[in-house]
């Protein structure tokens, strides 16, 4: 008969570990972290920007944003600009206005639309001309009421001088 050997195996005990404690854990953070996620979900529809002629400095990116609980559109970067703001156009005193603005309000489930006639996206400094079809990537960051930040990265379909914000559809990326 075959004695079994009172020697401690170190890699077996470490193994029953990882199997029986450390998995399960991990499971659950990442499972916690889908659900999160799943909750706190903002949606970019139909991004476009404006083509621009050979040396034009500035252009336009607009969108449609629609944010799954209360939360603020706080910056947008993109490389083919020097500068990218978030601004508005506003009607002061009969005269149009437009000038840059800190964000912009998400409210839970309802669409907010960057265009021409309110708040968008101004490229400034364009490093090369914005041809029609372009695709131009944008990160946007948005900030939920508690402060927590994400970035969400849009790729937007650059379209003729004349398009407006109703006309082609952009790419409905999101996370």
């Amino acid at each position: 008969m075959r004695r079994r050997s009172a020697h401690f195996d170190g890699s077996m005990l470490m193994n029953t570990l990882i199997r029986n404690a450390v998995k399960p854990m991990l499971l659950a953070v990442s499972l916690l972290g889908l659900s999160a996620h799943a909750f706190a979900e903002t949606r970019v529809d139909d991004a476009w920007v404006r083509a621009t002629v050979p040396g034009q400095p500035a252009t336009g990116a607009f969108m449609q944003i629609t944010a799954s609980e209360d939360s603020k559109l706080v910056d947008v970067a993109s490389p083919v600009a020097k500068t990218v703001q978030i601004h508005q156009m506003s009607m002061k005193n009969d005269v149009m206005n437009m000038g840059q603005v800190a964000s912009v309000d998400l409210p839970a489930g309802k669409t907010v639309a960057l265009d021409a006639d309110g708040y968008h996206v101004m490229f400034m400094g364009l490093l090369a001309q914005v041809k029609e079809g372009d695709q131009v990537p944008l990160t946007l960051t948005v900030e939920n009421a508690k402060g927590v930040k994400e970035s969400i990265k849009v790729t937007a379909v650059a379209r003729s001088l004349t398009a407006d914000a109703h006309s082609g559809h952009g790419d409905h990326s999101g996370h």
